[in-house]
């Protein structure tokens, strides 16, 4: 009955309460009823503790209060550790593990975390017995400090990597020492410490590991004397052995699952922070999240060899290369079945991108079938409802594991699962810079907004999931496969469209080119679930995260070096360059505050809007708040900071609105962008130079 009773109370309904304060501290507090079954009143006390027929017996309800801290001051959230309710808020310590790193570092939390060693005992009896009372205190705080220190050791032992002397695994090894000895959480420091030991020469192994699935691309240039674009190999011998191609779509497919899902399994979630991915462009931060940046680089690895293979031969035919349009639809195909959409969005990107899509006669040799399939898998990404078609799929993809572990009956063994799935990093990387955006760090009175925190550990959350699901895969290399992908002819972006020209000229587009139903959407937009969320948020200013999309943002337009080619592409069709990270964000958003906007969304007092910079360095978009109150200088200045322009002169820009239709909205140098843009359109724009300026942008595309 005790398990029925708690089952019951797990699924109960929740009804927002509001909040309390208590020290200090804020707590969303909210009302959990509980239904609980009575006997009838004529039922003795010696009964049956069965339960009786409905006639017999009648419901009851009971109302208990739950408690969530949501803001705190540092010294009460490391306090929460140690004497908060795990049964009320199981979430906490989980959650203020995952996501410390973003708002203070793992020093500091052991200063408060970790207790001095106790004095020695008295060897008086009497005063013995006055101290019984509080040892007990003290050791119950130990037993819940270590349990605290076993689950950050296990969970996050990247935290304690402070070479060369580790000093913070130090502190907590001499603390286990004396508090723990010989526990398990002391053979875990001791270990960790010995790994950290070892570490160059593992790191070495898993910098090779890298390089080998995700290295940078063999580069190509253009010969000084080729004005068409022809691009040369480098110098040396020619590779000998099979293409790509030569291959077979499924070992092509399995070789790709396979890097796939060991860089997947390697990115550390902290790195996914919005406060941390959102500084990989700045000066000086080009070690910031090498997990994360192994994706990236092989996410635009598998898209440079759809490029090249495709346009890397100028002199064939319209039918030879529709040929290798098909295999790489086919091998998108068996990505899908193998359930791996890293791959499988990066070689619909390629195909999707100008270059490719523009090539009306290979498109026109394309047999109906692969094309009726090259629809229907980019259906998967599609922009409509704030890619709300890829959140589905992927979340019965996962749906569909659970339910045939459920499906099996106790004691037997479990049925074989498909593995996977490897998802597509970048809309988890969108949903956490847009929320590191969009919600303040601090609240009124230096109180850290621990309900920030909560959200972004839902994502990670999810994220660790799904890489413990990934280690179902039992897929083993190919080296001849692996072979032929690293020396696959690259292009750059800029050749890309240049040797596109050469193969077919500028002309109308193809009549029968896959019509892929795409909107022009570079604003983020927050997904259904946000939308329901009738909390408002906080307006303070969200601080200086960058956009989550890179200067590899293969889910803008690609921007072509020939503006007379911007009509030949299709609708929002992604770049070559990288993976987008312009999908919407999952968990809801809600703070009592002023209310803050959903981006791509009108509200009374602010949006968020993206910026590029029309300067010939790639699509590099940047969010910023936009209020009621900014004016075009202001807007203009920010937008140049958040690229790292080098001399941002807000004077010599101008601001233009993308409007549907290959249409631009010129904004006033002095209006109220807030009123002046169109509130139809979504929130994107782009910073020109004014003609008669003589410096030249520079902004940061690393």
């Amino acid at each position: 009955m005790e398990r029925s009773a708690g089952k019951e109370l797990a699924l109960a309904p929740l009804q927002d309460w509001g909040e309390e304060t208590e020290d200090g501290a804020v707590y969303s507090v909210a009302l959990r009823r509980q239904r609980s079954q009575r006997r009838s009143p004529g039922e003795g006390p010696g009964g049956s503790q069965t339960p009786t027929p409905a006639a017999d017996t009648f419901l009851h309800y009971r109302t208990s209060k739950v408690r969530a801290l949501r803001a705190a001051r540092l010294e009460r959230l490391v306090s929460e550790l140690v004497s908060g309710d795990r049964e009320q808020d199981p979430g906490f310590v989980p959650a203020f593990l995952a996501t410390h790193r973003a708002f203070v570092p793992t020093a500091r939390v052991l200063e408060y975390l970790l207790p001095p060693p106790p004095p020695p005992p008295p060897p008086s009896r009497v005063e013995n017995k006055k101290t019984e009372g509080q040892d007990l205190s003290f050791n119950k705080n130990l037993r819940a400090v270590v349990s605290v220190l076993g689950s950050w050791l296990r969970d996050h032992p990247q935290d304690f990597c402070d070479p060369p002397t580790h000093r913070d695994l130090g502190s907590v090894r001499l603390f286990l020492g004396w508090a723990a000895p010989g526990s398990a959480e002391a053979q875990e420091a001791e270990k960790l410490l010995e790994d950290f030991s070892e570490e160059p020469e593992g790191k070495q192994q898993e910098e090779e590991l890298l390089v080998t699935w995700a290295g940078p691309p063999r580069a190509q240039s253009p010969r000084p004397d080729s004005p068409e674009g022809f691009v040369e190999e480098e110098e040396g011998p020619r590779r000998e052995g099979p293409e790509l191609l030569d291959f077979s779509v499924g070992e092509v497919a399995e070789q790709l699952t396979l890097m796939d899902v060991e860089l997947f399994s390697r990115v550390r979630s902290c790195e996914c922070l919005g406060s941390v991915w959102s500084q990989r462009d700045r000066p000086g931060a080009s070690g910031v999240a090498p997990t994360v940046r192994a994706t990236v680089a092989q996410f635009n690895a598998v898209t440079g060899c759809v490029l090249g293979s495709v346009l890397g031969a100028p002199g064939l035919a319209a039918a030879q290369r529709a040929q290798r349009i098909e295999k790489w639809i086919r091998i998108a195909q068996c990505c899908r079945e193998l359930r791996n959409f890293s791959s499988l969005r990066a070689i619909l990107s390629a195909l999707q991108s100008n270059p490719i899509y523009r090539l009306k006669r290979s498109w026109g040799a394309v047999s109906r079938e692969p094309l009726s399939t090259f629809r229907k898998l980019s259906q998967i990404f599609s922009d409509e409802n704030n890619h709300l078609s890829s959140r589905e799929i992927l979340s019965q993809e996962e749906a569909t594991e659970g339910a045939q572990q459920e499906d099996n009956p106790p004691g037997s063994l479990p049925s074989k699962l498909p593995p996977g799935p490897v998802p597509y990093l970048g809309t988890f990387l969108t949903d956490l810079v847009m929320l590191d955006t969009a919600l303040p760090d601090m609240l009124e009175g230096d109180l850290i907004n621990f309900e920030k925190r909560r959200k972004e550990w839902e994502i990670l959350a999810r994220i660790q999931q799904l890489q413990r699901r990934c280690r179902s895969y039992s897929l083993s290399p190919h080296p001849p496969v692996l072979a032929a992908l690293r020396a696959q002819r690259q292009l750059s972006e800029e050749q890309s469209y240049r040797v596109s020209r050469v193969i077919e000229p500028p002309a109308a587009s193809c009549p029968t080119s896959p019509r892929v139903r795409r909107r022009i959407s570079l604003t983020k937009r927050l997904s259904a679930k946000l939308s329901r969320e009738k909390n408002s948020s906080p307006g303070s200013s969200p601080g200086d995260p960058s956009s989550p999309t890179s200067s590899l943002s293969p889910g803008s337009p690609p921007s072509s070096p020939r503006s007379e080619d911007r009509h030949l592409g299709p609708p929002a069709s992604p770049g070559p360059q990288g993976p987008s990270t312009k999908l919407p964000l999952g968990p809801d958003l809600s703070l009592s505050s002023p209310r803050i906007p959903l981006p791509g969304q009108q509200s009374s007092e602010a949006r968020v809007i993206r910026i590029s910079i029309d300067n010939n360095h790639g699509n590099l978009y940047r969010s910023i708040l936009l209020t009621s109150q900014d004016k075009t200088p202001s807007v203009v200045q920010r937008a140049l900071q958040k690229h790292n322009v080098s001399q941002p002169w807000a004077r010599d820009y101008q601001l233009f609105q993308v409007l549907p239709g290959d249409r631009e909205l010129l904004i006033p140098d002095n209006a109220n962008v807030f009123y002046a843009m169109s509130p139809a359109a979504p929130g994107d724009f782009v910073l020109r130079q004014k003609e008669g300026t003589r410096h030249t942008p520079s902004a940061s595309t690393s």
